[in-house]
């Protein structure tokens, strides 16, 4: 006999799922007789929200969907943050959890990791939740999962299976993987529109989100073509060369980056919520512009989001982008306003710079120099915080974390090994702070174990360092941000990971030229003081 949970595993097998993350438990312990023998990798974390960590860092290296198996009950509990994060971020995550037999679902007897109403408690971090009631509707469940991941905005998806239905038959099902959708293109009428518009302008902006970090190419070529300045947010770095004489710093925040807005004559907004960590980060106020705003996104909500745009164009980005293209051909531009103006922004952005900031600089341009094409997975750490204004990515989807958005602390380490594990001859950095990695610390053992070569880079200033910098600055005296942290040393080495320090940037060179081959695990710590006092 073929089972629901055997069943499950042929289907994700199907639609080209190559990893699972999770614990096994035993309420999952059917899923877990489903992988056995299957073509899927499975990897263990040490809580279920490194579970979703991993599989979100998964998602964004790999371009496919993270996928995790979930007990019941505290299990869920445990993987919300991490779906928080995949949510703001719209990260591919199809999360398969358990639940209590049908019989005994919402009588509140005491079984064992019973909730009243699981789906009810992920309902606000997943594009949908749905609990299978029988074997039969899975091929079906299964295909509305990766279309939407497809074709829509990608969201974590939920399913739920009630321990008895994960037993019964499912011999008959029909397991071939359906044949997906194309995502949409938008409308050519909405294109000519914007056609229109765009073809008065003479000083044209572009703001580029994560929705366009699959069509770095298009947008390179749209803001060649246009000679517009192009500021990137987080999750878009990198799909501009960084030496690119369009490319912005993230100056999206700044004074005068809203300068800028105020000089353009047209903006194109692609793949992009114009959302307050990216766009308000110093509480300037709300993003008004002046100029026509035109909105390229999978997202109606977005397109009619709270910005409103004078022109929507409903689909994908890479084919959004290539329409206007198509329509641009014989475009005259002015590549002496655009060249001058971006070298004039990006100069008053970093002559602002404290010492502080050019140090958190300096560590970030080093490891990316001297490594081939990094892959830097952040956590909210100082660091971090200082590369969303000035770190310039090698290449599309090297620069993620949890900085900004949702800002979860505890997300580099975990989502590092799911990166690693999406792209493995790629040079992987978690650069964390030694508050946040204090959450999730206990992942860095699984690195070891399933043998997953990332860099931990470890700033470590000894205590919660970016609020307690906001408490000063606000006049609230310190409290709860001086913490006592580990022997990151023997922490390292008790979880059989070598231990490096760092307190130069000539170090820092060092170690990771020797490092730049390495297949196995490191921690390498960075003396946060010793750094801090060479820019005096």
């Amino acid at each position: 006999m073929t089972s629901c949970a055997q069943a499950l595993v042929r289907l994700l097998e199907g639609y080209g799922v190559e990893t699972v993350f999770g614990i096994p438990g035993v309420h999952t312990v059917e899923l877990y007789r489903g992988l056995h023998g299957s073509s899927l990798k499975h990897v263990s974390p040490r809580h279920e929200q490194g579970a979703g960590f991993m599989a979100d860092g998964y998602a964004r290296a790999s371009g496919k969907p993270g996928v995790c198996f979930i007990i019941t009950g505290p299990g869920m509990t445990n993987i919300l943050t991490a779906m928080g994060q995949s949510y703001a971020d719209s990260v591919p995550m199809l999360v398969i959890s358990t639940t209590s037999r049908r019989e005994h679902q919402r009588l509140g007897h005491g079984y064992l990791h019973e909730l009243p109403d699981q789906r009810a408690l992920v309902a606000g971090v997943c594009a949908f939740s749905h609990t299978l009631q029988r074997p039969e509707e899975l091929p079906e469940l299964l295909a509305r999962a990766f279309a939407l991941f497809s074709c829509t905005r990608p969201r974590p998806v939920h399913i739920e299976i009630p321990l008895d239905v994960l037993e019964m038959p499912a011999d008959a099902l029909d397991l071939r993987p359906r044949t997906l959708p194309a995502a949409p293109a938008p409308a050519a009428t909405s294109i000519e529109a914007a056609l229109a518009v765009i073809a008065k302008a003479r000083r044209p902006l572009i703001l580029a989100g994560g929705g366009a970090r699959r069509a770095g190419q298009a947008l390179t070529l749209l803001a060649e073509r246009l000679q517009a300045p192009v500021a990137l947010t987080t999750n878009a770095r990198g799909l501009l060369p960084p030496d690119h004489p369009l490319l912005l710093d993230g100056v999206q925040s700044s004074a005068h980056g809203r300068d800028l807005f105020k000089q353009a004559d047209v903006i194109l907004a692609v793949g992009t919520e114009l959302g307050e960590t990216d766009y308000d980060f110093f509480g300037l106020g709300p993003l008004a512009f002046d100029a026509p705003l035109i909105r390229l996104d999978i997202d109606p909500l977005q397109v009619l989001g709270a910005q409103r745009a004078d022109i929507g164009l409903l689909g994908d980005a890479e084919l959004g982008l290539r329409a206007l293209l198509d329509g641009l051909a014989s475009r005259h531009a002015d590549q002496a306003w655009a060249h001058a103006t971006v070298a004039q922004v990006n100069a008053t952005e970093r002559s602002g710079w404290t010492a502080k900031q050019r140090c958190l600089q300096a560590v970030l341009d080093t490891v990316r120099d001297n490594l081939p094409a990094p892959l830097i997975v952040g956590d909210s750490t100082q660091p971090v915080y200082q590369g969303a204004l000035g770190y310039r990515a090698p290449t599309p989807n090297s620069w993620f974390n949890a900085g900004t958005g949702y800002g979860t602390l505890g997300y580099a380490l975990p989502a590092a090994l799911g990166a690693r594990l999406a792209q493995p001859e790629r040079p992987v950095v978690a650069l964390v702070g030694d508050g946040g990695l204090q959450f999730s610390s206990a992942e860095l053992i699984v690195a070891r174990e399933a043998g997953l070569g990332i860099i931990l880079l470890l700033w470590n200033n000894h205590c919660y360092g970016e609020i307690r910098d906001y408490m000063c600055a606000r006049q609230v005296p310190p409290l709860g941000v001086d913490i006592l942290t580990p022997d990151f040393a023997a922490l390292a080495q008790s979880c059989h990971v070598p231990h490096r320090l760092a307190r130069d940037l000539a170090s820092l060179r060092e170690l990771l030229g020797e490092l730049v081959d390495s297949r196995e695990p490191v921690l390498v710590e960075l003396d946060a003081s010793a750094l801090l006092d060479q820019y005096p």
